[in-house]
This record gives C-alpha cells, sequence and structure tokens, in this order.
C-alpha cells in the first residue's frame, strides 16, 4: 500500500533555535533532524512521499523548506507560515509560490494553540489572511487546543471556499483519558464538509513513557467516525513523536488504530485523502492542481 506521511518537521538548531524544546523531558529531540535523518525511516516504512510542515513563526523558514522540497524528492509538499494579519499577505503568498519549490507550497499553518484569544481565528485581520490563503490556491492547517475548536468551526463556516486541516486531531487529552468536550467539539468541526483531520500527534498527547494503543483507540475512532475515511490523513508528526515512540512504532500504531477500515477505505487514510486534500500529483513527484 502506498504511504503518504502528511506531516513531518525538520529543523537544525544552528540555524535558528526552536525555543518551544525546553527542559529535560525533551532532551530527546533537542538536536538537528534532517531529510537525510527521514529517509531511511521513511523509506522502510513504506512510505513514498511527505508533507514538510512549519515550525516556528519566523518568515525565513518556509522558503528553506521549499528548498528543500526543491532539492529531494520525499517531500512533495510544503505547509509554510507566513503572517496572516498583515495587509500584504496575498503578496507574501504570491512571493513564496515564485521562489525554488514554491510549486511544492500547499498550505499555511500558524500556532493558533499558543494564542490566548480562543476565538483568533474569528479576528477580521485573520480572517482577511485565511480569505487570502483560499484564493491562492492553498489549504490552512489548524494546530489547536480543544478550547480552539468551535471557532475553528466558525472559521470553517465563515470560509466555504478554504479547505481546513486539523492537526494532530485538535490535540485530545489522551494522558488524563479524557473524551469531552473534546470529542463534541471535533464532531461540530467535522459537520462542515471543507475540513479534514490528520491521524497524528496523538502519541504526544498521551503518557510518553506507558502508552497503549488502547489509549488512543477511542479518540483514533472518533475522528475516523466524525469526518470518514476520506477526509482522514496519516502523518508521524516525526521528529516530535520521538519524545514517546519510534518512526515504525508510529506507523504500526496507526495500522492497528484503523484495522476495521476496508482496504479502499485504509488507502484513503494513508495517502488518498493527503494526495486529494494538498494536490500532491504523485507520491514523491510534484504538486499538482
Amino acid at each position: 500500500m502506498t504511504v503518504i506521511d502528511a506531516h513531518h518537521h525538520v529543523w537544525d538548531l544552528s540555524v535558528r533555535d526552536q525555543d518551544w524544546i525546553t527542559g529535560p523531558g525533551m532532551a530527546v529531540i533537542r538536536r538537528d533532524f534532517s531529510l537525510d535523518d527521514l529517509v531511511p525511516e521513511a523509506r522502510a516504512a513504506g512510505v513514498r512521499a511527505t508533507v514538510l510542515v512549519q515550525t516556528i513563526t519566523v518568515p525565513e523558514e518556509t522558503p528553506e523548506f521549499l528548498a528543500l522540497a526543491h532539492r529531494g524528492e520525499l517531500v512533495a509538499g510544503v505547509v509554510g507560515w507566513t503572517d496572516l494579519t498583515a495587509p500584504g499577505v496575498a503578496d507574501a503568498l504570491a512571493e513564496l509560490k515564485e521562489l525554488p519549490g514554491g510549486d511544492r507550497l500547499v498550505g499555511i499553518r500558524h500556532q493558533v494553540q499558543g494564542e490566548s484569544d480562543p476565538n483568533w481565528l474569528l479576528r477580521p485581520d485573520v480572517q482577511r489572511g485565511l480569505a487570502a490563503v483560499a484564493a491562492a490556491g492553498l489549504v490552512y492547517d489548524l494546530v489547536v487546543q480543544p478550547r480552539q475548536l468551535l471557532a475553528a468551526a466558525e472559521a470553517a463556516s465563515r470560509r466555504p471556499g478554504l479547505t481546513f486541516v486539523l492537526d494532530h486531531l485538535g490535540k485530545p487529552p489522551i494522558a488524563s483519558g479524557r473524551y469531552e468536550p473534546w470529542a463534541s467539539r471535533v464532531r461540530a468541526l467535522a459537520a462542515r464538509e471543507n475540513t479534514v483531520c490528520k491521524l497524528s500527534g496523538m502519541v504526544t498527547e498521551a503518557s510518553w513513557a506507558r502508552w497503549t494503543t488502547a489509549d488512543l483507540r477511542p479518540y483514533a475512532e472518533a475522528a475516523l467516525e466524525a469526518f470518514g475515511p476520506d477526509r482522514v490523513m496519516y502523518g508521524s508528526d516525526w521528529p516530535v513523536c520521538l519524545l514517546a515512540a519510534e518512526y515504525p512504532e508510529v506507523m504500526a500504531t496507526a495500522r492497528t488504530l484503523t484495522d476495521a477500515l476496508t482496504e479502499a477505505e485504509r488507502a484513503e487514510v494513508f495517502a488518498g485523502t493527503a494526495a486529494r486534500v494538498y494536490g500532491l500529483s504523485r507520491p514523491g513527484g510534484r504538486p499538482g492542481g
């Protein structure tokens, strides 16, 4: 089965600090991670293409990611960052698309999870930025906390021409075992037809040292039921996943969590949804329209 890893990162601490990687618990990922590190892991797991996702909110990172995608064959798409609140956001997006690798820009993301305002996505300046993302033919990745899911649902209603991709199932509180109000809010978001969900990031929302597949299953099944397999896509969240699991274990766990699906449905989760939503023309190839 062809696999697209729809969510991973890279970083070089000598180029730019990742100031969110702090404390002894994060020590395992406080080092450089490159595509050269990922390629053998991805190939061994049957991954034929990936989507590289932004990590920090600086304008320099996205051109660097586009250049990486331009030089290699593994990265078929880049979800980058630009300031959605800037008056010139449309021009900034156009400039990114003209850079080397700009044809692999497929989406934009902002760390909404770090915004204190639970309704940040509904601000007029942010809404203007989201309209520019849609006009540029890109999608918008949502990295939010459960408290921000209702605003995400309203943003999706206000921008029906924009596809919203929910990263990491909206970060459910797996470690505590709580299910509500996360589940109800995810269903509210999924009720908007222009929304998609990534089956990603679960192991780091669980108890890092003691998680089991059974811990994750209620949340994965809730997302699959709410969105349907044709609106769910697999992502490893490498190297962040290394806090709780190695790359092969994340893949094996995702396969187990989807074991009740048909082969056609699993093909959607592991490749079809990502290819369609991000406009990836073929695994390992350049994005299509």
